[in-house]
């Protein structure tokens, strides 16, 4: 599959909470770092999200804030 989004992170499904029709998903990324999406059950379930899976976390924004360490 191609894409234009450019932000584009390999990892792996650590947690699926489903509460309603929405999804938390939270994905670690390689060096322990998490990304979490809230997407709906629907997309969720249509994808079988598991922990342990492997997906990419697609960002795709007009703004992204960057902070100096």
């Amino acid at each position: 599959m191609q894409i234009s989004a450019r932000n584009q992170l390999k990892g792996t499904v650590k947690t699926v909470k489903q509460d309603g029709i929405m999804a938390e998903i939270v994905v670690e990324l390689p060096g322990g770092q998490e990304v979490v999406s809230v997407i709906t059950l629907g997309s969720a379930q249509e994808l079988n999200l598991q922990a342990g899976d492997a997906v990419t976390a697609i960002i795709k924004s007009t703004e992204v804030m960057i902070a100096k360490d």
